[in-house]
């Protein structure tokens, strides 16, 4: 079986989530990438190195260099004439090119996988995350969105696949490219980090939530989080959201400062290694899934913390 395998990169390094779909894709049988973009030459020849690795095809075309899914689907899809099953992370790409890929192929695309069961067979989360069903396809062509960090990572090195160009397709129908507004932090990446400190709404204010939040981060060289609510409240920017409409991680340490633990932003944390939690309320959800907890003025108890750091 040939699996094919869409390779997040963001200027010229190959994402993490890319190296657990890898992984995930092993498990189905022979591993092909494919890179697509504007001068990926070296993003080619470095996911010809990923252990596991057969083949690389790259698509270096000025079309896909803001990798809009209306012009990578199809290039996808011609792949997929050699190919049994199409495996992207389930990353803002990754699921913005994948139903793409399963429309024009026909077929139902299976989202989210935890693991592989056999060639056919995976199992994903439903209901946030409270249960796990076991789901099998029918169809000849598999579509595959995978959860990185229910994956282990490829290794970076050890790889020596074939890199092969191959040709560009037309523009993209639909849309165009209108700007990015990127946001650059000195922090780990949400998704890649070791540790990670989230806050809730319980911090009041976006200068309260930086005030406590930010220099527990800065010490343990952690990313910052926060739950919906108090994204939603203005306290902190979209990209910080954790949870199931937000980004999933599972980080070392996960320190969740004043968050309630509801289930939606439990279903994106809580399979972080060690969970501590810090809250007022003795009876919050969030003690439920915690290996710490401490119960508390988070207003006291934070910069404490800090200051023992």
């Amino acid at each position: 079986m040939k699996t094919l395998v869409w390779v997040e990169h963001d200027s010229g390094s190959i994402k993490d989530a890319t190296l657990s779909a890898v992984t995930a894709a092993a498990k189905l049988g022979e591993v092909h990438l494919v890179v697509a973009g504007k001068d990926v030459g070296a993003v080619g020849e470095a996911a010809a190195k990923i252990a596991g690795v057969g083949k690389v095809h790259v698509a270096d075309a000025d079309v896909y260099d803001h990798v809009l899914p209306e012009a990578v689907a199809p290039l996808i899809v011609e792949l997929m004439g050699h190919h049994d099953a199409f495996v992207a992370p389930a990353t803002a790409n990754g699921k913005n090119i994948a139903p793409r890929v399963a429309a024009l192929l026909d077929v139902m695309q299976v989202s989210d996988i935890l693991s592989v069961e056999d060639e056919k067979t995976f199992t994903r989360p439903i209901y946030a995350g409270n249960a796990i069903a076991t789901v099998k396809s029918s169809d000849s062509k598999l579509v595959v969105t995978v959860r990185g960090t229910a994956f282990e990572k490829a290794a970076r090195e050890g790889g020596s696949g074939e890199v092969e160009a191959v040709g560009a397709g037309g523009a993209a129908v639909g849309s165009s490219f209108v700007g990015a507004e990127i946001s650059k932090s000195e922090r780990p990446e949400l998704t890649s980090a070791k540790v990670i400190v989230s806050g809730g709404r319980a911090l009041g204010a976006s200068d309260k939530f930086h005030e406590v939040i930010d220099p527990l981060a800065d010490k343990l060289g952690a990313a910052v989080g926060a739950s919906r609510a108090a994204v939603d409240a203005g306290y902190a920017p979209n990209d910080y959201q954790v949870g199931q409409t937000g980004k999933i991680v599972a980080p070392e340490v996960y320190v969740a400062v004043g968050i309630s633990g509801a289930i939606q932003h439990l279903a994106g944390m809580k399979d972080s290694k060690t969970i501590i939690a810090i809250n007022k309320d003795e009876d919050a959800p969030i003690f439920q899934v915690a290996d710490i907890g401490l119960v508390g003025d988070l207003f006291k108890l934070v910069p404490e913390l800090t200051s023992k750091l």
